[in-house]
């Protein structure tokens, strides 16, 4: 069992940055593979990055390559999303899960409750 609560969303300004925390409990944490998924208003939820349990394999969606980067602290128990060069249709709410390849996409087995992150123009 893993429970997942994120923090660090907010509003910011085009162009500005975050980094979204996501904290995890549970001793089988440095097993899973942890991703970060996002939601807006009226879309469905879509991925976002990977990262596996040491770190050493990333993924990214087309739409934030570049700009995001996934990282994890294994000791502190805590996966992280820095989000840079931030655009308004980045805006949603930013969800942390522990996942397992499906097969041809990313399936998340524990989710967290989400972080609003919302970017003016």
């Amino acid at each position: 069992q893993v429970q997942l609560v994120e923090s660090g969303g907010g509003l910011v300004q085009a162009g500005g940055s975050l980094r979204l925390s996501c904290a995890a409990s549970g001793r089988t944490f440095s097993s899973y593979t942890m991703g970060w998924f996002r939601q807006a208003p009226g879309k469905e939820r879509e991925f976002v990055a990977v990262c596996s349990w040491r770190g050493g394999y990333t993924d990214y969606a087309d739409s934030v390559k570049g700009r995001f980067t996934i990282s994890r602290d294994n000791v502190k128990n805590t996966v992280y999303l820095q989000m840079n060069s931030l655009k308004p249709e980045d805006t949603a709410v930013y969800i942390c899960a522990a996942v397992e390849w499906g097969g041809s996409s990313w399936r998340g087995d524990y989710w967290g409750q989400g972080t609003q992150v919302t970017v003016s123009s």
